[in-house]
């Protein structure tokens, strides 16, 4: 290797190595991030080699990312721009942040070998807290609790204060709180006092200040008056007949409330409302207390039973009178009935006076109605139709109409939305579904009465429905005035929870400890219980959201989750089974999960390339240390292509050694796929990528082994070498062979190189082999460099330029100019003295298929004296250990002619 090529080596360790301070970036949890890493280039490097350039990204000493001999390799939670490296812009970018990329990270970069920056990097995940206090009522002058609770926060500590109408009542509290399962803390701040009548729907607040964040979390307060109760018996005449209790209860709040009875300290049960008989019917006995005024009206009384799939109910129809005879009248004294005949004489004459008024007040009585209360469904199901129904009684019950409100929003028909069929709905709609039915009169027992049945059939949404009433007003058609008005009782919307299957992990701090957890989701009311389960009794959970109100999702829905913790020698014994029991008021049944075993995800090796006899290669890996024994292999041809569009074939051949049982519960085994010689040259493999699947795992572990079939190109001894009459060199070097591709770093000058620009093209021979062809053209810029006699070679005859580069050693390049030797010989010595590459020296524009000359600058101290011009090229290859360097040196014979 002469002087020159050792001159190129070492020219670009010249620049001065520089060390970042440390830097921090904090971000919150699934957030993008960017870790940053600029490197300034030393000025005397004009043009970027891609193909010298490496960067490497480190974590704790474990490589996430790397540039080297322009191939780029990241671990799939980072990213980064290969295109801005040569503007020295190095930042490596989060995908999505999380507690298990924070730490340090080094960036170092390096150009032609030599490291120009490194710099640490320090990532942090802070995660702000959710605070919630949950809605709760407390008793009037006794003790009671609020509790505010601190969820999902990172880093601990947090502190905690409690408020009273704004002002502060307690002071902060600093609390390190509970690690959760994905790593998360969790805290609990708890307020104890005695509620008085001014605290009354007064706001209570829960601050919270972490890493400089401040959330205050209101609640206002639902104070419960503790009632006065006194207790009465109505009189009995003998004390073998049943005897009556009432309660007078008084200053209570709110209206809601609900008694029980209780004897000797045991409650008495509710009375039966039927009995069954013999033939498996049932019977019952119902009761209803007519107030005076009722009983003194008098008429028809009714009583109507509906059953469903009965469109026309039975009823039992009775006169008053009958029912309820009045004792016979005392004979009147003369006096009384001169009194009663008086008063019926005026009771004549008033109505005489209003008989002209009374025909419209008739015929509303005429019009009068029997109007049951609203009836729910049983159970309100999410998704699941529902139906409310009114009955409604009377003689012109064709002239009535109905109008139904969820709350005070008017009700319209809008089943046109879906199929009335069908019994299930989305219950996630975006629009509410509701259909009117209203059914003809129906005839009752009585003549002239008739009933009208309203109802209206609508799909429970939590977002619309909870805690809303339906309403109905009555009236008639052609009338604003309403005859009367039902609310329904407000109803609970129930959805059964979806249960996961159990999740095993290791406890990240104790690994002899394996976390057993399971998730609850889309359930509503929020009330649901966990039951853990093992051969010989029941487990007490370690953590549940359960316990605690888990909070509602945007669409009201709840989720909840629970876990246990169990020793891993148990579970790795095989013969403990683990269950959970899950129980929710819409369930009809618990849901149970039971465990599936020990489960470890596998220890997967790199790809190791082992040569056999035939030239073929065999690739394979360990996997290690993984249960069940269940494990899936699978290979791939990855085609050349960027990282994100590369395709992938399944290749065919694979074969799995095992599993091998090596200790309780833990497995190996050994994959591997041999690969014939010889591939398809027109299209080349970029690696084979081996895909392992296990259940333990989230996604599949792969490991990619690059280069396949590689081996070093054939290197000609010497570049070719061709000259214009105008004084332009064109050198040349054709590679054939090798895979993947070279990479030629060309550079010329006198005792100090300068990169050039040169062109590569890529060919298959005849004998099917890649050939790769690389150009570069330069002439001098103090004087045309040429033979001794302008226009002529050393052998007299001229050369054209055109002539030169489709020389048999320059093949395939098109042309570099096609001017007359005078036009170039008309530049002026300030052009010829611009810097070493100027890169407008080619303002013309030109084919694209054009070579760019280089113009490079050799110093001349004397005539006798002047530097020899140097042309050296660098091959570098992966087969290769060390780079290879082909040089040109300009003969003293063409000196000492050119001067």
């Amino acid at each position: 290797m002469d002087l020159g090529c050792k001159v190129l080596i070492c020219s670009f360790a010249l620049a001065a190595f520089e060390y970042a301070s440390a830097a921090e970036i904090q971000t919150a949890p699934n957030t993008a991030a960017t870790l940053p890493c600029n490197v300034t280039f030393p000025q005397f490097i004009k043009d970027i080699n891609a193909s010298l350039v490496e960067a490497i990204w480190e974590k704790n000493g474990s490589k996430i990312a790397s540039f080297v001999d322009s191939v780029s390799e990241i671990d799939v939670s980072f990213s980064w721009d290969v295109a801005d490296f040569i503007k020295g812009d190095f930042s490596l970018s989060v995908m999505k942040s999380s507690l298990i990329l924070q730490g340090e990270y080094e960036c170092t970069v390096s150009y032609n070998s030599t490291q120009l920056h490194a710099q640490n990097v320090t990532l942090s995940v802070v995660a702000s807290p959710t605070v919630d206090i949950p809605l709760q009522w407390v008793t009037l002058e006794r003790e009671s609790h609020l509790k505010c609770s601190v969820l999902d926060y990172y880093p601990p500590p947090v502190s905690l204060s409690w408020t009273k109408d704004g002002q502060e009542i307690q002071p902060l509290q600093q609390i390190e709180g509970e690690e959760t399962a994905e790593g998360f803390y969790r805290a609990e701040g708890n307020l104890t006092f005695w509620p008085s009548r001014d605290d009354q729907n007064v706001t209570f607040g829960c601050r919270v200040l972490h890493s400089g964040v401040e959330i205050l979390r209101e609640v206002q307060l639902n104070v419960t008056y503790v009632p006065t109760i006194k207790m009465s018996a109505v009189p009995s005449s003998s004390s073998s007949h049943p005897l009556t209790l009432y309660c007078d209860i008084e200053s209570f709040y709110p209206e809601e409330m609900s008694v029980s009875w209780l004897q000797n300290g045991t409650i008495l049960p509710d009375p039966p409302k039927t009995d069954q008989n013999p033939d498996g019917t049932y019977s019952t006995r119902q009761y209803y207390t007519l107030s005076p005024t009722q009983r003194q009206q008098g008429g028809e009384v009714a009583c109507s039973v509906d059953q469903p799939g009965v469109q026309r109910g039975e009823r039992a129809l009775e006169n008053l009178e009958e029912l309820d005879p009045q004792e016979d009248a005392p004979v009147l004294t003369k006096s009384a009935k001169a009194s009663v005949a008086l008063m019926v004489i005026s009771l004549v004459l008033v109505f005489l006076l209003c008989f002209g008024f009374s025909w419209r007040r008739r015929d509303e009585k005429q019009k009068s109605l029997n109007i049951s209360g609203i009836i729910l469904p049983p159970r309100v199901i999410v998704g699941q139709k529902g139906r409310v129904t009114i009955s409604i009684e009377g003689r012109r019950v064709e002239q009535v109409q109905t109008a139904w409100f969820l709350n005070n929003t008017p009700i319209f028909d809008t089943s046109v939305t879906a199929s009335e069929k069908g019994p299930l709905l989305p219950s996630r709609a975006e629009m509410g579904y509701y259909k009117l039915h209203t059914q003809a009169p129906l005839h009752s027992s009585k003549s002239g009465t008739q009933q009208l049945i309203s109802a209206l059939t609508f799909v429970p949404q939590i977002s619309l429905h909870k805690g809303a009433v339906f309403k109905c007003q009555v009236s008639y058609m052609g009338k604003d005035k309403i005859v009367e008005e039902r609310v329904s009782e407000k109803f609970t919307i129930l959805s059964a929870p979806d249960v996961s299957e159990i999740q095993l992990s290791e406890t990240p701090k104790d690994p002899d400890v394996i976390s057993l957890t399971v998730q609850a989701s889309h359930f509503h009311p929020d009330v649901i219980t966990f039951r853990w389960f093992c051969q010989g009794g029941e487990l007490s959970p370690v953590a549940s959201q359960a316990s605690s109100s888990p909070r509602p999702n945007s669409e009201g829905f709840f989720s909840a989750y629970s876990q246990c913790k169990l020793p891993r020698s148990e579970l790795e014994k095989g013969g403990t089974k683990v269950w959970v029991s899950v129980h929710h008021i819409a369930l009809k049944q618990p849901v149970t999960r039971e465990t599936r075993g020990f489960i470890k995800r596998p220890q997967v090796s790199e790809l190791i390339s082992t040569t056999n006899p035939d030239q073929s290669v065999t690739l394979g890996c360990e996997l290690s240390d993984f249960y069940p024994p269940n494990v899936s292999v699978v290979w791939l041809k990855v085609m050349e292509g960027l990282q994100d569009d590369r395709e992938e074939e399944p290749v065919k051949g694979g074969e799995l050694f095992g599993p091998l049982q090596t200790q309780a519960h833990l497995y190996k085994a050994t994959a591997s796929l041999r690969r014939a010689s010889g591939q398809d040259k027109q299209q080349r493999e970029a690696g084979i990528l081996c895909r392992v699947q296990h259940c333990s795992l989230p996604e599949p572990i792969e490991r990619l082994w690059r280069h396949v079939d590689t081996g070093a190109p054939y290197i000609p001894p010497s570049i070719s070498v061709c000259w214009s009459s105008e004084g332009v060199g064109v050198f040349s070097l054709l590679l054939k062979g090798g895979h993947p591709k070279a990479k030629l770093v060309w550079a010329a000058g006198g005792a100090i190189l300068s990169l050039l620009v040169s062109s590569e093209t890529e060919d298959i021979g005849d004998n099917g082999q890649r050939e790769m062809k690389s150009v570069c053209a330069l002439e001098r810029s103090t004087s045309p460099l040429g033979p001794p006699e302008k226009g002529k070679r050393r052998d007299g005859r001229a050369t054209k330029t055109k002539a030169a580069v489709t020389d048999a050693h320059t093949e395939g390049i098109r042309f570099i100019d096609e001017k007359v030797d005078g036009e170039n010989n008309n530049m002026s010595l300030e052009e010829d003295s611009r810097s070493d590459v100027d890169e407008d020296s080619d303002a013309e524009p030109q084919d694209p298929g054009a070579l760019h000359i280089n113009r490079v600058s050799v110093s001349q101290r004397g005539s006798a004296d002047r530097e020899r011009l140097r042309v050296c090229v660098q091959i570098t290859h992966p087969a290769l250990e060390l780079p290879v360097h082909r040089s040109w040196t300009e003969p003293n014979e063409e000196m000492s002619s050119s001067m």
